[in-house]
């Protein structure tokens, strides 16, 4: 099925029907694992939707933590949105080269800014470019466009609020990672982190929410994902992952199913691999 929805998902075929539209603003989210040895911005550079921007993820973030890509502080997504043209009144679309991989974390950023006139682009560039679809090489035209923000508080999770949960069961708690590494079989690819998951989470790799093309799966799927994986999504849910950004993929399938409370936590296990005096399970359990 095609979503079409300018607060979640969009098709190819939407975003073709409003590419000229002149609020909307396309924004190119490509990120990779530093193993995968690609440059995302020379990536976007050679090739782009026609008028996207690129978001840096790395760059677009609180850099004052030792943590990868945190959420940006509010001032600092607001300058850098204005610095790209992004502001009140506009419809974004955010994509990634991989289909449905980082685009989601840039469409929880702006949630997460109370901006939520902001869907992705169901099978990112990839789906676009195999449709023939046209791209280009030049920079977008920029005009400033004032922004004003209202912070969701409970749109993220820390560690202290994620290590609450553990204990009171208030949230479940969903990894996004593949099963050997919330399993603690396969090791992390940072450096310095303990293998496993956070107790009594639940394991919905973020691939098993989509088709083979990089699309989102239809909603029957998308729930039967979570079901399996024992997890309730008319209860509130906090996603994880390595470093918070296939966490986003979980939290946009959650908003399409309507949980009613979702949030990311975004030092996921980055963060609580890291740290000694923070309980890790391994197995199924």
């Amino acid at each position: 099925m095609a979503y079409d929805d300018p607060k979640t998902l969009v098709s190819t075929a939407w975003l073709a029907d409003h590419l000229n539209d002149p609020d909307l603003r396309l924004i190119d989210a490509s990120w990779h694992m530093p193993a995968d040895e690609r440059d995302a911005k020379a990536e976007y550079d050679a090739a782009h939707i026609p008028g996207a921007r690129f978001f840096d993820i790395d760059e677009i973030a609180d850099l004052r933590s030792d943590l990868p890509h945190m959420a940006p502080p509010v001032e600092k997504f607001m300058s850098r949105m204005r610095a790209m043209g992004i502001g009140d009144g506009h419809q974004v679309v955010v994509y990634d080269s991989k289909g449905l991989f980082s685009a989601p974390r840039v469409w929880w950023t702006f949630r997460l800014m109370g901006k939520t006139d902001v869907a992705v682009l169901d099978g990112g560039l990839a789906k676009w470019i195999a449709e023939d679809r046209p791209v280009e090489d030049m920079p977008p035209v920029i005009r400033d466009r004032h922004m004003t923000v209202s912070r969701r508080a409970d749109m993220v999770k820390d560690v202290t609020q994620v290590a609450a949960a553990v204990k009171l069961g208030d949230w479940q708690i969903v990894d996004a990672r593949a099963s050997d590494r919330f399993k603690g079989e396969a090791p992390e690819p940072r450096e310095g982190l303990r293998s496993g998951h956070i107790p009594n989470s639940r394991n919905v790799p973020f691939l098993e929410l989509l088709n083979e093309d990089g699309t989102m799966k239809d909603e029957e799927q998308l729930r039967a994902a979570f079901t399996e994986a024992g997890v309730d999504t008319a209860k509130p849910v906090i996603s994880s992952c390595g470093s918070g950004v296939t966490a986003a993929v979980l939290d946009l399938a959650l908003e399409i199913l309507g949980t009613p409370r979702h949030a990311v936590y975004d030092g996921s296990w980055a963060e609580w691999g890291m740290y000694n005096d923070l309980k890790v399970a391994t197995g199924d359990a």
